[in-house]
């Protein structure tokens, strides 16, 4: 499914478009080590599209990997061919039908768009999201902190061979 033509990937893309790059972005989220911004940019992205109206929430389902062995229910979420999931708000709770289980013959057709793309079309459609910035920046922290530590290494088993008082 690419992009119809006449559309640029500032202008508004179609649903279904939005959905395909959404659903490459969760595919690899959840394998990804640092998943957080992929997550983050699927939940704003979707957000986005409920307000516009391009997605409905559908109803409840019960989560297929409940936190802690509890029950859980999630959101499911209809975007043109596409059925994703988000964790409700106490709204969802109250007003949403619960569907049950999740029927398991239900898949989402293929998507043939990199994971680079996808990322690029979901960020130019949703701007910078939130905790975006505050990723990026408590990486840069974290790099920061590395090189801090492997430059001030102190040996805490000094050679007796040298002396007393020698610095390495």
């Amino acid at each position: 499914m690419q992009q119809p033509k006449g559309h640029g990937e500032n202008a508004n893309p179609p649903a279904n478009f939005l959905a395909q790059a959404i659903f490459v972005v969760n595919k690899h989220a959840k394998t990804a080590p640092e998943p957080k911004y992929l997550y983050n940019l699927k939940r704003t992205a979707l957000n986005k599209m409920l307000g516009e109206g391009k997605a409905q929430k559908m109803g409840l389902h019960f989560s297929d990997n409940p936190r802690f062995s509890a029950q859980q229910s999630d959101v499911i979420i209809r975007c043109g061919d596409f059925t994703f999931h988000l964790p409700p708000t106490r709204e969802d709770l109250k007003t949403l039908p619960h569907m049950g289980s999740r029927e398991v013959n239900v898949r989402n057709p293929k998507a043939s768009l990199s994971l680079s793309r996808a990322k690029k079309i979901l960020q130019d459609y949703v701007g910078n999201p939130e905790g975006v910035k505050k990723d990026k920046q408590e990486q840069n922290k974290k790099q920061h902190a590395k090189s801090r530590r492997s430059h001030s290494f102190e040996n805490t088993f000094p050679s007796s061979f040298l002396g007393k008082g020698f610095k390495y």
